[in-house]
């Protein structure tokens, strides 16, 4: 009975370790934030980049630029590393900070 049941323990045990790893390939694994001062008039490193992407590369860039009059946010889809959408250096370097 013993052996039976420790067998049912590790079955249920590997169907949740695979059920865990499949969760993780499409859950935020890799990160990076990167600050920065894209206009020389308005003083410190408000205006930020933050990427955050999956065990295959995808997820998303989200950047806020910082103005003294206003704050402009954009969000761009990453798959596999890359966007459709055109990316600033500033988004390149986070998306290359969170891969590496």
């Amino acid at each position: 009975k013993t052996l039976a049941k420790q067998g049912q323990d590790i079955e249920l045990i590997f169907k949740e370790i695979q059920r865990l790893a499949a969760v993780s390939k499409i859950s935020f694994q890799k990160t990076a934030v990167l600050r920065f001062n894209p206009f020389k008039e308005v003083g410190g490193n408000q205006s930020f980049s933050i990427a955050l992407l999956d065990g295959q590369n995808n997820g998303f860039v989200l950047t806020g630029l910082y103005e003294r009059e206003n704050c402009r946010i954009y969000a761009k889809q990453i798959e596999q590393g890359a966007s459709k959408h055109q990316l600033s250096h500033e988004e390149e370097e986070a998306i290359a900070k969170a891969i590496n």
